[in-house]
């Protein structure tokens, strides 16, 4: 009997012609009621449960193989442009050497790689691959701070490779360490050689940094506090990209969707700053130099690309006037890029009217900055120095005020020192 009147009651607005109900509201009560109806022999609650239920399975599953087909579009672009830059490098004694000495050093740091893996891939905080522009990699990486009450100041980072190997997904740890700090992370991917030359990087990383401008907000970040970031290869990118911006904003007019104006500061990790000095020393090091000039567009072009010989540039003595505050980090005991590149560049900015900084970092190689470093837990005097900076800006937080968390040691530290022995870096 209960089964009858429960469904003509269900039949009753069929029958005088009344309308199901069309507000958003109204079908999410409908959607509820449906699925919270008991599972009735016969009667139409347990079809309606198992709709709701199918209908979550279909968009698990069509989100599922968004994912697998993204992967393996990837797997198949980076997998291609392997064989293509093996091309340019063929196989020698040198290469064979370094490739042997990179595979024993991400063995001894796997252990911490495998958790920021796990992070990178797993973790409610990343949001990746967000698409900022047109070409196949311009994709970046969101790691968002757990506190959302207040809008978080903003690192846009630019990550380093040789300009050869360089992917977001290497700003994980930093992303991750700067975000339980309170501090919300992009790490903006580019096109590499030979998928793309050094003009290619730039624009990419300007399309990058204008979509964190514009369009940060709507994530939880303060469009009034971002900050610009570079390690190694991306601090050169990165810093070629502001004077480039602030040469065009100082010109007759520019179309750019950004503005120097924007960034309240520039932070340049391990970077190299003049190029006219740094190709017999990568051609020693094994980045030929016939590699190296391809990347760089030629010759003619290392002076347009190197933001030393930029900034002592007479003519863009105003550009130079634009530029944020510069903070340059670097380790003496760096044998990829030597420290002289930041002192030089350091130098130059301080020379021709710019604000910068010079932190130097006693015994500290190329990587151990930005990776043994944050694997290694506790202190890291980098990343505090960056901390510092950014929550001074904000009068109402300071670093001094901020529960800051002990970071957690991830690779044993006797890894760590044979790992800082093999380093091909």
């Amino acid at each position: 009997m209960q089964v009858e009147l429960a469904d003509r009651a269900a039949a009753r607005p069929s029958e005088t012609g009344e309308a199901p109900p069309s507000s958003p509201a109204a079908a999410a009560a409908a959607s509820a009621a449906a699925e919270d109806a008991p599972l009735l022999p016969g009667g139409g609650g347990g079809v309606r449960r198992r709709v709701v239920v199918s209908e979550r399975f279909r968009q698990r599953s069509g989100s599922f193989r968004r994912e697998v087909r993204r992967a393996a579009e990837e797997t198949y672009l980076l997998t291609r442009l392997t064989l293509i830059l093996l091309r340019y490098l063929g196989i020698g004694y040198r290469w064979i050497r370094q490739f042997l000495a990179l595979c024993c050093y991400t063995f001894l740091l796997m252990p911490g790689f495998i958790q920021v893996v796990y992070y990178y891939f797993f973790s409610s905080q990343v949001c990746r691959s967000v698409v900022y522009g047109e070409q196949p990699r311009n994709r970046l990486d969101l790691y968002i701070p757990t506190d959302r009450t207040a809008l978080k100041p903003v690192v846009a980072f630019v990550t380093g490779g040789a300009w050869i190997i360089g992917y977001k997904g290497w700003g994980a740890l930093l992303g991750r360490r700067l975000a339980e700090r309170g501090i919300l992370v992009a790490c903006i991917d580019y096109r590499n050689f030979p998928q793309g030359t050094i003009g290619d990087m730039v624009e990419d990383a300007s399309q990058g940094i204008a979509f964190v401008c514009n369009n940060i907000a709507s994530y939880g970040g303060d469009p009034e506090r971002i900050y610009l970031v570079g390690q190694s290869a991306g601090a050169h990118i990165a810093a070629c990209t502001l004077l480039h911006q602030a040469i065009k904003e100082s010109g007759e007019g520019d179309a750019s969707t950004w503005s120097i104006a924007q960034l309240k500061a520039y932070f340049g990790i391990s970077g190299g700053y003049n190029l006219l000095n740094l190709v017999d020393h990568f051609h020693k090091r094994g980045l030929y130099r016939s590699i190296f000039l391809s990347i760089m567009e030629g010759e003619e072009s290392l002076q347009k690309f190197s933001p030393l010989v930029m900034v002592k540039d007479p003519a863009a003595r105003s550009a130079v006037s634009l530029l944020p505050r510069i903070f340059l980090f670097h380790g003496t005991s760096d044998y990829s890029i030597p420290s002289a590149e930041s002192e030089a560049f350091f130098d130059a900015l301080q020379q021709n009217g710019a604000k910068a900084d010079l932190f130097l970092y006693d015994g500290k190689t190329h990587t151990d900055l930005f990776l043994q470093d944050p694997l290694r837990g506790g202190r890291d005097k980098l990343l505090e120095e960056i901390v510092t900076v950014i929550h001074n800006d904000n009068p109402d937080t300071s670093a001094q005020h901020l529960a800051v968390p002990v970071a957690r040691r991830l690779v044993p530290e006797f890894m760590l020192m044979l790992a800082g022995r093999v380093s091909p870096f």
